[in-house]
């Protein structure tokens, strides 16, 4: 008896060692998402599709909230999350982090063409990005491709360095912040995602009634699922063909792709954020 766990003892050290998927293979699947919204509102959009993702690989599928960007591609890292929903600067990051060993999966066809938006007050006499310089400014999270970096990268293209330009530069923390602080006169201009902004005023949102769009930027790659290193290649294909099989045309496909804002996922790879890596290198928000 004492042998066998012996055995059973060395063979768990050995896996966790090699970086085995012991999670995956257990029948536990550990999601999480960057919180680029607030976190009500990412549950919501994630139950139809966390049941689905059940449905169709046979694994328990379990969310589990963070309070930040970092911390998501640490537990990515560090193999305590097995699949997240990541922005293309956070996946930069993780790639970082993991030595390449972090693989992006699925994205939707919309993030091909992604965009963010520069907001004022409805009342504002701003007309291009060059009346903002003197505003106090608001940017998403630190770590947010949309809602901070590439917009960033823009406005030093468009001669606008934030850091000096803008009488002061505050950070939200997410899209839908951003669009409150902008409401509520705690900055005179802001920056979110397109699909955020959109979806706000899709749904008569009393804050995004109170702004208006002053620009938008050109479009770049950005969100995507994206595994852990060593999870197991079998789990990997189940969930990439998951969200492939997602066809808009099936009801109960429709509602989860509509919560995720997306006509349909398809398949990405590692190089289409080399223009993130080269922008957040720009930007000097990495080496």
């Amino acid at each position: 008896m004492k042998r066998q766990l012996l055995q059973l003892a060395l063979f768990s050290l050995l896996a966790f060692a090699a970086g085995t998927p012991v999670h995956a293979q257990s029948g536990v699947l550990r999601v999480s998402a960057i919180p680029d919204e607030a976190p009500t509102e990412l549950q919501r959009k994630f139950k139809p599709l966390g049941d689905y993702l059940k449905k169709e690989t046979g694994l328990d599928v379990q969310f589990t909230p963070v309070t930040d960007y970092a911390a998501v591609v640490e537990g990515l890292a560090t193999n305590k999350i097995d699949l997240a929903w990541l922005g293309g600067f956070t996946f930069v990051q993780a790639k970082l982090r993991t030595n390449g060993a972090a693989v992006p999966i699925v994205q939707r066809a919309e993030d091909e063409k992604f965009t963010s938006k520069f907001i004022v007050p409805t009342d504002s006499k701003a007309k291009t990005l060059a009346d903002l310089k003197g505003a106090t400014f608001a940017f998403g999270s630190p770590s947010s491709t949309s809602g901070h970096l590439m917009p960033r990268y823009f406005l030093l293209q468009a001669g606008i360095n934030p850091d000096k330009d803008f009488k002061t530069v505050a950070f939200s923390g997410a899209h839908d912040a951003t669009v409150a602080f902008v409401a509520a006169g705690r900055a005179e201009a802001g920056v979110l995602n397109a699909s955020v902004m959109d979806k706000l005023i899709e749904s008569a949102n009393p804050n995004a009634a109170k702004v208006r769009v002053l620009a938008t930027t050109a479009p770049y790659y950005d969100y995507n699922w994206t595994v852990r290193p060593g999870l197991d290649a079998a789990t990997t294909k189940k969930l990439a063909d998951a969200f492939l099989k997602l066809d808009a045309a099936n009801p109960q496909h429709k509602e989860i792709l509509a919560l995720q804002r997306a006509s349909k996922f398809i398949p990405t790879k590692a190089s289409n954020y080399d223009g993130i890596e080269a922008a957040a290198k720009s930007a000097g928000l990495i080496k």
